[in-house]
């Protein structure tokens, strides 16, 4: 019996490895799609049936085509993760109009672009989950989120219209909106004093992002938050 397959877009060591490890334990064949296939070609090793791909969000020809293959070699996606969400941080002057624009390549347009590749297969089954991980910046703008937080605001803005549109299709579109530190190397380097508390854990992130999909269809949510209790908000 062939497997169910997750796509998960922007694999890092953090977030997206550990999204993939989850789905990957409950028995779906992973997608793994980043610009580089360093991380993801030994992570797709550890993960039995797992495929890396490369796939620059901030390309169409490069999502079109990533997808493309994963499909043909893997089956019609029914589950995607959407995680790709770099940015450019600095105030309004300190950014450049290109700066701007990549941050909603990546955020935005990268988000159009794949969901665009799944939803008819989703639509043929009558069933799919498609999950964007937000961040707080997609509320409120900071001083130095100028470029950062339009794009993640209209990532969010994009998938409650998709959510509105899909949802009486069978497929559940939402968005987690990640508001803290995720527990990296980097950031625990850069916050040698704080405690375990203080971050956002990839791992426990995972298991919600796996349990949003796994809702019923009656209770649905659109955004679910995630921040450790120890977060000021």
């Amino acid at each position: 019996m062939k497997k169910p397959v997750c796509a998960v877009v922007g694999v890092g060591p953090g977030n997206g490895a550990a999204i993939a490890r989850r789905f990957h334990a409950q028995g779906y064949a992973v997608a793994l799609l980043a610009r580089s296939t360093e991380l993801t070609s030994a992570l797709a090793k550890e993960l039995d049936g797992a495929r890396a791909y490369v796939c620059d969000v901030a390309e169409e020809a490069s999502i079109v085509k990533a997808f493309a293959t994963l499909t043909s070699e893997l089956g019609p996606v029914e589950v995607l993760v959407y995680n790709a969400g770099s940015g450019v941080w600095g105030t309004i002057e300190d950014i450049s109009a290109k700066d701007f624009e990549q941050s909603f390549r990546v955020n935005t347009l990268g988000a159009f672009v794949t969901a665009k590749q799944v939803i008819g297969p989703m639509k043929q089954a009558g069933k799919g989950s498609m999950i964007f991980i937000g961040a707080t910046a997609s509320r409120r703008g900071n001083v130095k989120t100028a470029a950062f937080a339009p794009a993640k605001a209209a990532q969010r803005s994009l998938a409650e219209s998709m959510a509105r549109y899909l949802w009486p299709a069978g497929i559940h579109v939402a968005v987690v909106i990640v508001d803290g530190v995720v527990d990296l190397p980097r950031t625990r380097k850069m916050m040698p004093d704080k405690p375990d508390s203080f971050f956002v854990s990839p791992t426990e992130l995972a298991e919600s992002v796996w349990q949003l999909t796994q809702q019923k269809r009656s209770v649905w949510s659109f955004e679910v938050e995630a921040r450790p209790f120890g977060e000021t908000w």
